[in-house]
């Protein structure tokens, strides 16, 4: 079945989703009363790209990706996947999604459920039982496959529900809060695995409450508020200071230090700040408790 043509067929190309005009409105009373979730909401998630959308509570966030799942319907505008409507049973073939609290049947063991997913979407009974294995060892959960879910830490389901998501290899996966509730060991691993996703050529549409990491695996965020996008860009461009610049030296003493602001004046300069580089909270953290060989006990524990 052919789709109509689309207005910007270039862009569409090479995007793995594209949103135009996205308005979604929910009824709140018989009066006819409604709430504008997202308003007039125009978005592109290019293609290969680990892509942070970012917002309050309340901001559209959840809203906007049940309708690029196909879960809600639009009210005016429209949201494509891949070039397809996101209504259609097609284009949900090339998504994975992992949900914020997922819930997972606790009576099965990580490969039984990996392997119900498999079967929900599609994996060829042939291959089934390698990808499965496959995807569970990727995930860093070979020692615990045969455990029931019920007996997984926090980390572990998060894990477990990546593999689910990746098990019949999509081409876009969409995780929403996959970091929420987990230690910052485990944290940190989730992330290193996104930006695998990413090196494999797979776009991936990550929400997160957590700045820090969105930051760091992130190529482009779009910032929501009340329904309306009011920032979106490359992660670089947006928090780069493009009219400063920033020297780390070795300590200098009071003289020279003086003599430098004297020499930066004479050419039309300040120096704005002395101060002693810092590193991140999360960074010192890890630097203490992740420890290499340490990965598979923890998912044990």
């Amino acid at each position: 079945m052919s789709l109509p043509p689309d207005p910007s067929p270039t862009a569409s190309a090479a995007a793995a989703i594209e949103i135009r005009g996205l308005t979604k409105d929910f009824p709140v009373n018989l009066r006819g009363i409604k709430l504008r979730a997202v308003d007039n909401l125009n978005l592109t998630v290019p293609a290969g790209q680990v892509f942070g959308l970012l917002g309050p509570n309340g901001s559209g966030k959840s809203t906007t990706i049940k309708v690029i799942l196909g879960l809600l319907e639009a009210t005016v505008g429209e949201c494509r996947v891949f070039g397809v409507p996101s209504g259609k049973v097609e284009s949900r073939r090339n998504v994975g999604y992992l949900p914020e609290a997922p819930y997972f049947y606790r009576y099965l063991s990580g490969f039984e459920l990996v392997s119900f997913y498999g079967r929900v979407c599609g994996v060829p009974k042939a291959r089934l039982c390698d990808r499965v294995r496959e995807v569970i060892d990727w995930v860093g959960l070979s020692g615990a496959a045969d455990r029931r879910v019920g007996t997984y830490s926090k980390g572990m389901l998060q894990r477990v529900g990546l593999a689910q998501a990746l098990v019949h290899d999509p081409r876009l996966v969409v995780l929403d809060e996959p970091t929420a509730g987990v230690d910052p060991v485990g944290s940190a691993e989730m992330c290193e695995l996104i930006v695998k996703l990413k090196e494999q050529g797979k776009t991936v549409l990550i929400t997160s409450h957590l700045l820090a990491q969105i930051e760091d695996v992130c190529d482009r965020v779009a910032i929501l508020d009340r329904g309306k996008l009011i920032l979106e860009g490359e992660v670089g461009e947006l928090i780069g200071q493009r009219e400063r610049q920033a020297l780390i030296v070795d300590p200098l003493p009071e003289a020279d230090l003086a003599a430098l602001k004297v020499w930066l004046a004479e050419r039309g300069h300040a120096l704005a700040a002395v101060e002693q580089p810092r590193a991140r909270l999360d960074q010192l953290f890890l630097s203490k408790v992740a420890r290499p060989g340490k990965t598979e006990e923890r998912h044990q524990s």
